[in-house]
């Protein structure tokens, strides 16, 4: 079992994690407005509308930028040393902030393009991550 903190499961975050848990990557969408957004949250931060509907995406998308973290003594973090830590900006538009897995450090580029793979940690949460796609 990981020794990672897990995410804390609320109102505004319970339809992302229930999609992840079946491996499926869904955003919000503003039922008003039409704005995707990503953190899930419970108003929209472009018309304040509390009306929203889950979307399912494609999973797929490219490197924005990224940092390889060597230091980190946190456990469950330490015996993973080097990770990559990215911003994903998927092809229906908003940015992830994830882990980037399935390839070396020196390997990632911005651009690079990556679908979502997910880490189950127990029977109720599943983290999405990202992974090269195959060429």
């Amino acid at each position: 079992m990981s020794k990672k903190p897990i995410p804390r499961i609320d109102e505004e975050t319970r339809g992302y994690w229930e999609a992840c848990r079946r491996h499926e990557l869904v955003l919000q969408r503003c039922a008003k407005c039409e704005t995707l957004r990503y953190y899930p949250r419970a108003v929209c931060p472009e018309c304040l509308s509390s009306e929203v509907r889950w979307e399912r995406m494609s999973g797929r998308g490219t490197v924005y930028t990224y940092t390889v973290t060597h230091q980190n003594q946190a456990p469950g973090f330490r015996d993973e040393l080097p990770y990559v830590l990215a911003y994903v900006r998927l092809d229906e538009g908003p940015q992830l902030l994830t882990n980037l897995v399935g390839c070396k450090p020196d390997e990632v580029k911005i651009g690079m393009a990556v679908e979502v793979t997910f880490e189950d940690v127990n029977d109720e949460i599943a983290i999405p991550r990202f992974k090269p796609v195959a060429s």
